[in-house]
């Protein structure tokens, strides 16, 4: 199948889903909260590019950039993506993607990119590639577009050439998930990033969602924790007076002011529940992970875990 629900997938099918859709489907099987979510599978961006015809076209502007230049890099990026916005998909992929789409019961999803090469041990691609958050159906097809167009960014080009990945094949998969309008947000990672210590983690959490952590936007909370007796060995309490949200008017989100600037992001009890369930994820995955997780109503959702590349 092209189109695949979380419920169907596993870390045997990356090649089909990418690294982050293989993490989701895993997790699902495993128990963990994840938010409902399909796949549209990297088969879906390989037949467009046979349907349109653009293949060849994309590698000829691909050969021809100078790494030396960086406007040669950003022209061809722009040409690239903008043959792919203009390029028709077929109604039979529409339909099963709005079919999908129905199933998940929600009026706004988050559209992520999941590289069939993404956060392997050796080659990491986070951060390279789009999501875009609170999509409707209106907007599915197109962001799904620009998805499969971030392959092509100028930071991915330039990546893909200096690693000197031009002749392996690189596809994209499509995470199409419900988006959880989260309270708070974060990521963990399950070892210290810095002192290296395997029996500590560290969260960070802020207001709103995970974005304005991403971008810079804020600086988080931290938490360290044992893993052994879950007790919390450090605090560090951030002023946060903005935060990202939905938009009013449903279209994207909007950077919005915080009252309660300088309290605790989550409660000591929260910190430790989520230490749990960070822990059980690092034991099923056998490694170190990089978790992102969203907070709302009481609950924890898991948006997406991966190895840790750095340690």
């Amino acid at each position: 199948m092209n189109i695949l629900p979380f419920q169907q997938i596993s870390k045997k099918d990356v090649h089909l889903v990418g690294g982050k859709g293989a993490n989701l489907g895993e997790m699902t099987s495993a128990g963990v909260q994840v938010p409902d979510g399909f796949v549209v599978s990297s088969v879906v961006f390989e037949n467009f590019l046979e349907n349109t015809g653009i293949e060849n076209k994309i590698n000829e502007i691909i050969g021809k950039i100078d790494l030396k230049n960086s406007e040669s890099i950003k022209i061809s990026s722009d040409e690239i993506k903008k043959l792919i916005q203009e390029s028709e998909t077929t109604k039979e992929v529409e339909k099963n993607i709005f079919d999908s789409f129905e199933k998940l019961d929600c009026e706004y999803v988050a559209v992520r990119s999941s590289a069939t090469v993404e956060d392997s041990a050796t080659d990491s691609w986070a951060g390279q590639l789009d999501t875009f958050s609170d999509v409707t159906k209106e907007d599915l097809i197109k962001n799904i577009k620009n998805c499969w167009a971030s392959l092509f960014s100028e930071r991915a080009l330039f990546y893909r050439i200096e690693k000197k990945m031009t002749e392996q094949k690189i596809s994209v998969a499509v995470v199409v998930q419900k988006m959880v309008e989260s309270q708070v947000s974060g990521v963990c990672f399950t070892v210290h990033p810095v002192s290296k210590d395997e029996n500590q983690l560290i969260i960070e959490a802020g207001f709103g969602l995970g974005e304005a952590i991403v971008s810079g936007l804020i600086t988080p909370d931290s938490y360290i924790v044992n893993k052994k007796d879950l007790k919390i060995l450090d605090k560090n309490i951030s002023n946060q007076d903005e935060m990202i949200v939905r938009s009013k008017n449903g279209k994207g989100t909007d950077i919005i002011s915080v009252k309660s600037t300088s309290s605790q992001k989550l409660s000591d009890d929260d910190i430790i529940k989520l230490s749990e369930l960070c822990i059980k994820i690092e034991k099923h995955y056998k490694s170190p992970q990089d978790i992102e997780w969203a907070f709302k109503d009481s609950e924890f959702y898991i948006l997406q875990s991966r190895p840790i590349t750095t340690l």
